[in-house]
């Protein structure tokens, strides 16, 4: 048996077939190799260590883990697979995936191979961010992609909204109304926004500003909060604690896509939500790159579900 000692070598013999490998470190993959482990399968969980939530400070809504840094989530996680010797987790980085006759093999960046009955795809998704000067610098600390996330901590500040050129930003922007009533929505040059948004935005009072934005200023930049002021190519600047974007995001990894998820998007793959399996056989994809609601807590949720299913499949092929 090989102990669980995260970022060691694999030294397992190369035709080794584990029950299942696991692409992805976070709430998905770590919950799911926790579950599998508890059923005493093989599990080879691979984690290149840049998380989506890599800034962030804290993490919310997780109930009994309310503002904790995702960092330590993920040291109590891996401290916890431990006692589970079946369960090997490995740094590294999965850059190809195919199907065999036995299940799949998998390849990372330094040419190893590794094969598998099941594969979960747990790598979740990366936040298209706007190549504006100040907004990575800020983001984590001043900009931010989740109401739900972060929007108790800047509750009545004045805050802007980064939309671009359709309805979705004068949607957030209404939404944001929930944590203030000083909302601007930004959008980085002509609106496009239709008549209808353009009306409910002016009925609460939601002003769009639709000059293009030069850069973020910080004017002031205390311990994981930063105000600053949106600067313009015309206009006067716009001071705000706090900026929301919906930008979009795209998958941190194209391997469901490679393997023949056809449905894929830059959502996610379409997946049963009972099994969180896709409609190729054996694949399961769990988390952010599974759905559009995309929290911690759904994430393990689905991690767990996604092991249950890999198990019972796994039992079934076993018994029969």
């Amino acid at each position: 048996m090989e102990a669980n000692n995260p970022g060691r070598l694999c030294k397992s013999p190369p035709d080794r077939l584990w029950d299942t490998i696991v692409v992805g470190g976070g709430p998905a993959g770590l919950s799911a190799a926790l579950v599998l482990g508890r059923c005493r399968r093989t599990v080879l969980l691979f984690d290149h260590g840049k998380p989506r939530n890599a800034v962030s400070r804290a993490l919310h809504g997780f109930l009994g883990s309310d503002g904790i840094d995702p960092a330590r989530l993920r040291e109590v996680a891996l401290a916890q697979l431990a006692p589970y010797p079946l369960v090997v987790v490995r740094k590294a980085r999965v850059v190809g995936a195919r199907r065999t006759e036995s299940g799949f093999a998998v390849e990372t960046g330094d040419g190893q191979r590794f094969r598998s009955r099941k594969l979960l795809l747990a790598a979740g998704v990366v936040d298209d961010l706007p190549d504006i000067p100040g907004f990575r610098q800020l983001y984590g600390a001043g900009v931010f992609h989740c109401p739900y996330c972060d929007g108790w901590e800047i509750q009545d500040q004045p805050l802007a909204v980064y939309g671009r050129h359709d309805d979705k930003g004068g949607g957030l922007s209404l939404e944001m109304m929930q944590w203030s009533r000083d909302v601007v929505l930004c959008s980085d040059g002509p609106a496009e926004l239709s008549a209808d948004c353009r009306a409910r935005l002016d009925r609460h009072g939601i002003t769009v500003r639709e000059e293009k934005i030069l850069r973020l200023d910080v004017t002031s930049d205390v311990p994981h909060r930063a105000a600053f002021a949106v600067v313009f190519e015309s206009g006067p600047a716009l001071p705000r604690g706090a900026l929301f974007f919906n930008t979009g995001r795209h998958q941190s990894t194209d391997l469901a896509k490679s393997l023949g998820c056809d449905t894929y998007d830059p959502k996610g793959c379409a997946v049963d939500r009972r099994t969180q399996m896709t409609h190729v056989p054996g694949l399961y994809v769990a988390g952010d790159a599974s759905r559009d609601v995309l929290q911690v807590v759904v994430a393990a949720a689905e991690g767990a579900e996604a092991a249950m299913a890999i198990n019972t499949a796994l039992l079934h092929e076993d018994l029969t």
